[in-house]
């Protein structure tokens, strides 16, 4: 199994790396919305009890979670082109386990994750950042990003093996990025004003994804912000291998 597992991730690695755009969009586009949102939310440091005094300080968590979006799409559009040129098909004639297949596409979301990750943490040196949990803090902030996107990228294989169309998944874009926008992206959720949507934002699990990372960034080894987003991490990652397994059986079984 080891060695399916290593193959499998080998050829995700070298196809994610065969397509720059599946590298650079989900550089690019989470960094422009970092610039235009920085600058147009810099009046909001003056609110009391705002917890630093410069906006691209407390947003630059929001471009790691954006990432993470960008991880489903690219999951779930890898697969569900392997099932349209029969790629899958061909497997099913081979001993190849499900977790491997499952596992293998994982890698190339792990290792897209890790570029984009790295590169967001030197623009936000770059632009005078720096994470109040110290060179500690970096490695722990890979390591979280990197499980996000794992576990995203794992949606995006159910996805993908539930309806077989790269369509279907990039359906969800707009879906997830609907509870970005309603969490504590861009604002505290104790600075919230409007009941509802403090109330949203607080039900929302991204809200608590989005504050672990910031809390690396900007108070510190934050215990609690950091147990609450590897908890709904894991949470997440177990319910998308357990829906992709099954859907990946049934797919198996139709083929």
């Amino acid at each position: 199994m080891w060695a399916q597992i290593y193959w499998l991730a080998h050829r995700s690695g070298v196809r994610q790396s065969r397509q720059p755009a599946n590298v650079v969009a989900p550089v690019i586009f989470p960094l422009g919305l970092l610039a235009v949102n920085s600058g147009g939310l810099q009046a909001a440091t003056m609110i009391p009890g705002y917890p630093t005094d410069r906006a691209v300080v407390f947003l630059l968590a929001v471009p790691f979670m954006q990432g993470a979006l960008f991880a489903t799409m690219n999951a779930g559009t890898d697969l569900a082109r392997d099932i349209q040129t029969g790629f899958l098909n061909r497997l099913s004639l081979t001993p190849v386990r499900g977790v491997a297949l499952i596992t293998g596409q994982l890698a190339g979301v792990a290792f897209v994750a890790l570029v984009q990750a790295m590169f967001y943490i030197a623009v936000g040196y770059a632009l005078g950042v720096h994470l109040a949990s110290g060179a500690m803090g970096i490695v722990m902030l890979l390591l979280l990003a990197v499980a996000i996107a794992i576990a995203f990228g794992g949606a995006g294989l159910f996805m993908a093996l539930r309806t077989g169309s790269g369509e279907s998944v990039q359906g969800l874009f707009p879906v997830l990025f609907v509870f970005l926008l309603i969490s504590s992206m861009n604002l505290p959720r104790n600075l919230i004003e409007a009941d509802w949507f403090r109330w949203a934002a607080t039900a929302n699990p991204v809200s608590y994804l989005i504050e672990g990372i910031r809390s690396l960034i900007i108070e510190g080894w934050n215990g609690e912000a950091l147990a609450l987003a590897f908890a709904i991490t894991a949470g997440l990652l177990a319910g998308a291998l357990v829906l992709s397994s099954f859907a990946l059986r049934e797919r198996m079984t139709r083929t």
